[in-house]
């Protein structure tokens, strides 16, 4: 299958600008456990959306999306330096939470299973009480 420009693109730029905001970046609002999770260029490439990923709670998510928009123009000149293309294209910061989804619905699953288990026990429960009963009676019968 044929890649087109823009995946190749997206590509290169999420190293370049991973790169930039791990070793180049010196705003203390940034975590160390932040990553960017992809790059999605514009069919023109004048656009990249940039998906981020950080480690942390809310208000550490929020300052260090504060921060990438903060240094924007700086982390856009430094990957148009490495990368050289002809336009520089205009950086969008989004929160990727799919870590946050993922670990939501991995919650939410064993969740379901511990509750699947315990009713499994119920029943099994009750059905070895209805046995005995039904053996009790039957040999009262006798």
């Amino acid at each position: 299958m044929k890649r087109r420009r823009p995946e190749i693109v997206g590509d290169e730029m999420q190293k370049v600008i991973s790169t930039i905001i791990a070793t180049r970046l010196k705003d203390p609002r940034v975590p160390f456990m932040t990553s960017v999770t992809g790059v999605k260029m514009s069919s023109d490439l004048s656009h990249a959306t940039v998906f981020i990923s950080v480690y942390g709670d809310d208000k550490t998510k929020k300052d260090a999306m504060d921060a990438l928009e903060h240094a924007k123009g700086f982390i856009r000149y430094e990957a148009v330096q490495e990368i050289k293309l002809r336009i520089a294209p205009e950086l969008h910061f989004k929160l990727d939470n799919t870590l946050d989804e993922a670990a939501r619905m991995d919650a939410l699953i064993s969740k379901t299973i511990a509750e699947d288990e315990r009713r499994r026990a119920e029943r099994e429960k009750r059905e070895q009480g209805s046995e005995n009963v039904s053996e009790d009676s039957s040999s009262e019968n006798d």
